[in-house]
């Protein structure tokens, strides 16, 4: 089991020249790749070094590559634009000469409404109405909404999952905040898409079905404290043609939406002559 700080120890990167940071892995458990989630997190906050002053506003990653465990990641941050409201950069994530990501980052200063609104919250219940997840490591808490398991083929409902996380034992605001909460969007849409079909569950991913996210865009609408209960309200609209796609909504304890997720996926038999297990990304 990862440490309680093995997330944050990730998230310090190392400066390693302008625009250049060298960043650590810590090991989730999952044959010795990379959790994507990990690496949405350090994008954040490797895009966030462009205009300290302003916040990350959303981020958007495209998956080419799944990383090694064992290998440190070296991350490139290219800006685009530097303004007064807005601020954009490019980040790449390699291991050597192999990419992993790219992503575009987009900051923004904080300016006051001219219009609000904001989607409610479903009525689901609160944390302690949730069981306890038994699969969350020490640095987050994961409670699943009617204790519903996307691992199991035949635990079949509906192409939707509510799921509450939060991320206790220190301080968890701005910028880490943010990226901590991006950690827990990447590891339940494509259960989502799974759960309408019998014999078909997470269990399965890279064992005896090929799964992998594909892309990633993830907004944020306000501030965010990670130590807090969020509820992640998943669904997936739409599955075929070897893809899925996912999105969810995600809302403070007390029905504040906070930030929006959306992930396209992919979800199909192993080609002919790729062997189960040699490729694809972890799951959470």
């Amino acid at each position: 089991m990862s440490e309680p700080s093995g997330l944050r120890s990730v998230l310090d990167l190392e400066p390693a020249g302008k625009g250049r940071f060298r960043a650590r892995n810590f090991d989730t458990g999952f044959g010795g790749v990379v959790f994507g989630g990990q690496l949405l997190a350090q994008t954040i906050v490797a895009g966030s070094s462009v205009d300290p002053t302003k916040e990350v506003k959303s981020v958007h990653t495209v998956f080419a590559r799944g990383g090694a465990m064992d290998q440190e990641l070296d991350i490139d941050v290219e800006p685009m634009h530097v303004g007064r409201a807005l601020a954009s950069a490019t980040v790449t994530i390699r291991q050597a000469d192999r990419l992993c990501t790219r992503s575009l980052v987009l900051l923004s200063a904080v300016e006051p409404d001219l219009i609000r609104h904001g989607a409610g919250a479903p009525a689901v219940g609160a944390p302690d109405d949730a069981p306890r997840s038994g699969g969350a490591e020490a640095f987050w808490e994961i409670r699943v909404v009617d204790g519903i398991d996307i691992a199991d083929p035949e635990a079949v409902g509906p192409a939707e999952l509510f799921v509450w996380v939060r991320f206790p034992g220190g301080a968890a605001t701005g910028v880490v905040g943010q990226a901590m909460l991006a950690y827990a969007t990447d590891g339940f849409l494509i259960g989502t898409a799974m759960r309408p079909h019998a014999g078909i569950g997470q269990s399965m991913s890279h064992v005896s079905i090929s799964t992998s996210v594909l892309s990633h865009t993830l907004t944020f609408h306000e501030p965010i404290d990670a130590t807090a209960w969020h509820l992640l309200a998943h669904e997936s609209p739409y599955a075929g043609r070897g893809r899925s796609y996912g999105r969810a909504n995600i809302f403070t304890e007390d029905g504040r939406l906070v930030a929006s997720f959306v992930q396209d996926n992919m979800v199909r038999a192993f080609p002919d002559g790729q062997q189960p297990g040699t490729t694809g990304r972890s799951k959470f």
